[in-house]
């Protein structure tokens, strides 16, 4: 099987398994909202940051009132998000420079969203392909560890298998397969037990053929 073959069948996989709708797991209401959670959901859980933002945006209800904040206390209110500080820090100077620069609104495009205090291209990409549908691969810890297993990217650099992605999958496919591997990377590819003898994806899996045809396949 070509590669052209393997990338055709894992779409075709991740299709019929799971939904082709678009779907974001962070709560939100507005761009400025999700472009908040999405910074609050570094390094902790989408389930965590909804139980946050839940209270958080009743507390805030406008950019005005974060870029007006006592930092101290926005520290306490997302403290149980982790790494607190430096995300109430960049969450008020996000929130002012929105304001200042963009009359109140969430930029579009890569350059004026990374362009924001605290604001990575991950984070940046969620905002361009959930709000704005502009075609975009968000690389986060299941999309990495799942796309090397998968035989799609060979590094450890976010930034270059994001690069690596675009070439191989369809662009039309590029935010399903955000969605489809993230809910993947969840239920069967995950990190500690992966449940390899319920995958789908086993066929063109290639980490998954290698410990088959070393005897070392998990069942």
């Amino acid at each position: 099987m070509t590669q052209k073959e393997r990338v055709k069948r894992i779409v075709e996989i991740l299709n019929e398994t799971y939904s082709t709708e678009y779907k974001c797991y962070l709560n939100h209401e507005n761009a400025w909202q999700l472009l908040i959670a999405t910074m609050l959901s570094a390094q902790c859980t989408d389930a965590r940051v909804n139980m946050v933002t839940k209270e958080l945006f009743v507390k805030y209800p406008n950019l005005e009132a974060f870029a007006d904040c006592d930092v101290r206390e926005l520290e306490q209110d997302i403290y149980s998000t982790g790494f607190y500080k430096n995300k109430a820090k960049n969450i008020k100077a996000c929130a002012r420079k929105l304001i200042e620069d963009y009359g109140g609104e969430v930029p579009s495009t890569i350059e004026a969203l990374t362009g924001l205090a605290g604001v990575g291209r991950k984070t940046a990409n969620v905002i361009r392909g959930n709000i704005f549908h502009e075609p975009s691969i968000v690389v986060d810890t299941h999309v990495k560890r799942i796309s090397k297993k998968l035989g799609l990217s060979k590094s450890d650099d976010p930034v270059v298998v994001e690069q690596e992605l675009m070439k191989v999958l369809p662009k039309e496919q590029w935010i399903l397969y955000n969605i489809q591997i993230i809910t993947h990377g969840r239920t069967i590819c995950t990190a500690r037990n992966p449940k390899c003898g319920q995958c789908p994806l086993q066929e063109v899996c290639k980490a998954y053929q290698g410990k088959l045809h070393s005897g070392k396949e998990k069942q």
